[in-house]
């Protein structure tokens, strides 16, 4: 095998199997980056969904290009019109993600309403209730050890009474958002 013939190798396979899935993905969901706290489930999620998307659009176009040529096609080098169709697909899908700003440094917003009620906030949220939770144990611990005529067991009833309307509080936002 010569180093032309892995070179086509390479090309094809990532012509299949890669770019125009990519270019789609890319096109299709422009604010989702790469860094961050969300970076790696997302570069998975992407790489997943362009092979998903490639070898998709491989089989749509090749049934296209079989229905549509009297005698069928190769998919060869000799003869390129799957690779030429899949590399014009990947083509418009990446001006459509240029267009729509998933190259550019500052990510574009989300779609309206792509944050669901208990989507990705729900974990800070989670995080948020449990150490307010924690922080009134500590309190309530504080407080049985402490005198309770003493200026100490007020001070620590008025710690646990704003940790108690601030889990109130974000309890009540929460079911106000699945509400609407």
């Amino acid at each position: 095998m010569g180093a032309v013939d892995l070179l086509e190798a390479v090309v094809g396979g990532l012509l299949l199997f890669v770019v125009p899935g990519l270019a789609l993905a890319r096109g299709l969901f422009p604010e989702w980056r790469f860094r961050g706290p969300d970076g790696p489930r997302r570069a998975l999620e992407t790489a997943t969904l362009a092979l998903v998307l490639s070898v998709a659009l491989t089989v749509l176009v090749g049934s296209a290009l079989l229905g549509l040529a009297p005698g069928g096609f190769a998919a060869a080098w000799g003869d390129p019109v799957l690779e030429a169709a899949l590399a014009a697909i990947a083509l418009v899908a990446f001006v459509a993600g240029v267009v729509r700003g998933a190259y550019s440094k500052v990510p574009p917003r989300a779609p309206a309403g792509a944050e669901e009620p208990g989507g990705e906030g729900a974990f800070a949220l989670t995080r948020e209730l449990d150490r307010l939770h924690r922080e009134d144990r500590a309190l309530a611990r504080r407080l049985r050890a402490a005198r309770d005529d003493g200026p100490e067991a007020s001070e620590i009833d008025r710690a646990r009474t704003e940790v108690a309307q601030r889990i109130d509080g974000l309890e009540r936002g929460r079911e106000e958002e699945y509400a609407r």
